[in-house]
């Protein structure tokens, strides 16, 4: 049944009025009718506070709608996430279904953890969804980046899509000076991001605050067929386009860089480079490595872990080196490749190709190694010229199944990537990696929607960094080169956890860190630079990669060591996988009731042996 943004919005309305009322309206529901009113009123929530967010999952009740940034709204969602902790916590746990117990640890977790963060902000009007962070610009993202994420992905059917789309672009004005005054409210309170990862982003908005920008990326829906619409209406609505980003949306974004420029630059190049040195202390930075590791590890803990897994890792590099008959570093080793013209492309469009001659390959081995496979397709795309040297990254695709995941390759830069260091990219970003990981939780019906579309940093990207192992079972890897560059991701990710721990628990110095990450991964120097200007950007986030990995990768090595010959390793990533994200810490309870299980199937079949102890 279709609906109407008028309709959709009272029906959104609706149900967070219903569903917040409590007392003689719950008594005649059980506990698990309760818990599904709740879950649904966190999700009506999340699609009307975040309208950009749900177009680009591929709900499209709220297309002419941005994100309302504005303190008030700040609140509102705090207060929000308050009261709705509350209430599931009265739902009795031992009521529920074992799945529905999942999502109530699962959404209690969420909550409590945003209101964590925010508790740590007090009555600044900041929060702990993205869209309430202190720092809402970056050299990573920002309101530029989700502009062009929103051109790219949103449905253009008819001409109400393309209507809505303009009235998008005409709220972003209010929207970047409510943004503006937030980052002046933090400056005052000594909320400062450090200078070195905000000096390139006022490069990265120029494209966007001149003329210019009706020849970009936010003009590119109206530059092909327009479907649903005449050719005099196609000119109607281009013309509408070129003036409103003209007129309305370059001089907000000029707005921006010069308030990034004149403003926030000169305070932000004093400030210091720790998360544990803001505000809220050291803290903060514990509230963020326990939130992107979903660990209880301390900082220091996670330190000493980065260290045992790079001397490790740096071991098996240098035993594949000595195979090699190489006698320098792996930095030595990866600059010398490069430089090998054989490895070099000549054009965007052939390292294009060559991603996608690997995706092809990696595509034809995925049944051997999984049960369920989603149905959801991936493409390979150019990264924007605006985003210069950041990193590569996938974007996953629409729930609706109308719009593709892309794995976006950076080919502004043709050195920056020789062949051999192509495949464990591919891997991490599309399959068995990222898209096959979000497309598949995407597609498990039976779970509630929000669940489906749960990000959590330390099973996504532990995932990823596991699918970068699988190289070897699917023919990749074969060169002493390709194996070196597998290892070589391996040990930045464990670099990481020396470097961010270092850098906001240890008061590392930007130089030190980048000296470490050249000298212990072999990256280049001015890669090493923009990574640490991530780690300092983002606090804890680099440290979910590795500590997931090792967790999944522990987890199979149990299961094989219990299971023995009865192990199955696409019955054991089906159970990876069946449950969407998880926690570490739930992954490895359902992981060894997945064991209990599967030894119950293998004793009750014909020659059944007993693993060895």
């Amino acid at each position: 049944m279709k609906t109407g943004l008028r309709g959709s919005l009272v029906l959104t309305l609706v149900v967070l009025g219903a569903v917040g009322q409590s007392g003689l309206a719950w008594s005649v529901q059980g506990d698990s009718a309760r818990f599904a009113g709740l879950v649904a009123k966190w999700e009506a929530f999340e699609r009307h506070e975040f309208p950009e967010t749900a177009t680009l999952r591929g709900y499209h009740e709220a297309d002419d709608r941005l994100t309302d940034v504005s303190d008030a709204a700040v609140f509102r969602r705090r207060r929000f996430v308050t009261a709705l902790l509350a209430e599931i916590s009265t739902i009795d746990r031992a009521a529920l279904t074992e799945q529905e117990q999942i999502s109530r640890e699962l959404l209690m977790r969420q909550l409590a953890q945003k209101a964590r963060i925010a508790s740590l902000y007090g009555k600044l009007p900041f929060g702990a969804f993205e869209s309430d962070s202190w720092i809402p610009f970056s050299s990573l993202d920002g309101p530029h980046s989700l502009l062009v994420q929103l051109a790219q992905a949103s449905r253009f059917s008819n001409r109400r899509d393309y209507e809505n789309y303009l009235a998008r672009l005409d709220q972003v004005p209010d929207q970047l000076r409510n943004l503006l005054r937030r980052m002046e409210s933090a400056i005052n309170a000594g909320w400062i991001a450090p200078g070195a990862p905000m000096e390139r982003v006022p490069e990265q908005l120029s494209g966007f605050a001149t003329a210019a920008v009706a020849s970009g990326p936010l003009m590119s829906p109206f530059s092909g067929p327009h479907q649903g619409v005449d050719e005099a209406g196609r000119e109607a609505l281009a013309a509408r386009a070129r003036r409103v980003l003209t007129r309305k949306v370059a001089p907000a974004f000029a707005e921006a860089k010069r308030f990034l420029e004149q403003t926030y630059l000169p305070a932000a190049r004093a400030a210091p480079l720790s998360a544990s040195r803001l505000p809220a202390g050291k803290a903060y930075y514990d509230a963020l490595t326990n939130i992107y590791t979903t660990t209880s590890d301390t900082p220091e803990q996670i330190h000493r872990v980065g260290q045992r897994e790079v001397a490790r890792v740096s071991t098996e590099i240098k035993r594949i080196l000595d195979s090699t008959g190489f006698t320098g570093t792996l930095r030595q080793f990866v600059v010398a490749k490069r430089a090998d013209p054989a490895q070099r492309f000549e054009s965007s469009e052939a390292m294009l190709v060559g991603y996608r001659d690997i995706a092809k390959r990696a595509d034809a081995e995925l049944p051997r190694l999984f049960a369920t496979l989603p149905r959801l397709p991936y493409g390979i795309r150019a990264m924007a010229k605006f985003e210069g040297d950041n990193a590569e990254r996938y974007v996953p695709g629409s729930a609706d199944g109308q719009r593709a995941g892309f794995f976006m390759a950076n080919v502004n830069r043709l050195d920056r990537r020789g062949r051999f260091e192509m495949e464990a990219l591919l891997l991490h970003e599309t399959v068995p990696g990222h898209h096959l990981q979000i497309a598949r939780a995407m597609e498990i019906d039976t779970l509630p929607e929000f669940r489906r579309h749960l990000w959590i940093t330390a099973y996504g990207e532990g995932w990823a960094l596991y699918a970068e192992s699988l190289g070897g079972q699917m023919g990749l890897y074969k060169t002493p080169e390709s194996k070196i560059n597998y290892l070589s991701s391996e040990i930045w990710r464990a670099a990481r956890l020396v470097v961010d721990t270092g850098l906001h628990r240890l008061d590392w110095t930007r130089r030190q860190a980048i000296d470490y990450l050249v000298d212990t991964a072999g990256v280049e120097a001015g890669f090493a630079a923009a990574e640490v200007d991530r780690y300092i950007s983002i606090p804890g986030q680099a440290l979910a990669y590795k500590m997931g990995e090792l967790k999944i990768k522990a987890l199979r090595a149990k299961a094989q060591a219990q299971l023995g010959v009865h192990f199955d390793l696409r019955r054991f990533h089906d159970a990876v996988l069946d449950d969407g994200p998880l926690p570490l810490d739930v992954l490895e309870q359902r992981i060894n009731s997945w064991i209990q299980r599967e030894r119950a199937r293998a004793v009750k079949t014909p020659g059944f042996v007993e693993p060895k102890a």
